[in-house]
């Protein structure tokens, strides 16, 4: 019984050790969302299932301890919750994250962004008008656009210098025009109409020098911050699937213990039974 109590102890523990990268993950979540796409309410479901599975394992460690049965019960129910919550986040951010990606153009490095390449959930959040300047004051207050000027041996990069970098979503987005529109590159966020507009884009009227204003207001802006949404995500539900295989094999490791305990103390109280009814005699001194 003691090496159950051991075993399911272990367990406890390594339990407790995978919640912390569940909940850095969140954390994590919450940087990104910080310093690019600020929607924060994104890292709340793996800061909760983080934090709940550290409780729920240090209250299965007591149990373990303490031999507590009660403690062991609520463990294990609370466990499968925090399980079929975890299953249930990976599938939803699976499923949100599912269409859309960045379009290559001819001649440059970075990826355009397009609102009607994604779908779902998440793109009609992030198309809310009412939410969407939120999340637009909160790109231009990160400083995102402001961080992207270069300069190469104290000189101002170029236009070609620029059109070979690899920009992040938000960068290609928020901070440039659409290629389509036909601006012609003065800085990185200064572009000139130059000889007019060529593309039928939306976003054509909408991109202004303002610093203030740049793009913020384009689809292309809403299709980054998708974009950086999927790209983030995605890499959180990989180790939260890793995570949750572990926790099931923990889970029906720690199961079987307990079951292996209940059965030693069934037996042990069946024996002493037996041994009271042959020795009536063992209860007088």
């Amino acid at each position: 019984m003691r090496g159950s109590n051991h075993l399911i102890g272990v367990v406890n523990f390594l339990t407790f050790l995978l919640s912390i990268p569940i909940l850095g993950g969140g954390i994590w979540l919450s940087t990104q969302a910080n310093s690019s796409v600020c929607m924060r309410f994104l890292q709340w479901p793996l800061i909760v299932i983080g934090a709940s599975l550290m409780v729920v394992s240090l209250a299965g460690f007591a149990g373990s301890c303490y031999r507590n049965t009660f403690l062991m019960y609520l463990y294990l129910w609370a466990m499968f919750f925090v399980i079929a919550a975890l299953i249930g986040f990976v599938i939803f951010a699976f499923a949100v994250t599912d269409k859309g990606s960045g379009r290559p153009v001819m001649n440059r490095a970075y990826l355009e962004y397009y609102l009607e390449d994604y779908s779902g959930w998440l793109e009609k959040k992030v198309s809310d008008n009412g939410y969407w300047l939120k999340i637009a004051y909160c790109i231009r207050d990160s400083k995102v656009c402001s961080k992207i000027a270069r300069e190469v041996n104290g000189v101002p990069e170029t236009s070609d210098m620029f059109y070979r970098r690899k920009l992040s979503p938000i960068e290609s987005g928020c901070c440039k025009p659409p290629t389509d529109c036909g601006y012609v590159y003065v800085n990185e966020t200064y572009w000139s109409a130059g000889g007019g507009l060529v593309g039928a884009n939306s976003d054509c009227t909408k991109w202004n020098n303002d610093q203030r204003v740049l793009c913020y207001i384009c689809d292309s802006c809403r299709a980054g911050v998708l974009a950086s949404l999927k790209h983030s995500w995605r890499k959180v539900s990989i180790i939260n699937i890793v995570v949750l295989i572990l926790l099931v094999i923990f889970y029906v490791v720690a199961y079987a213990a307990l079951r292996n305990n209940k059965r030693m103390d069934n037996d042990e109280g069946y024996g002493e039974t037996r041994m009271t009814k042959s020795h009536p005699s063992a209860l007088h001194f």
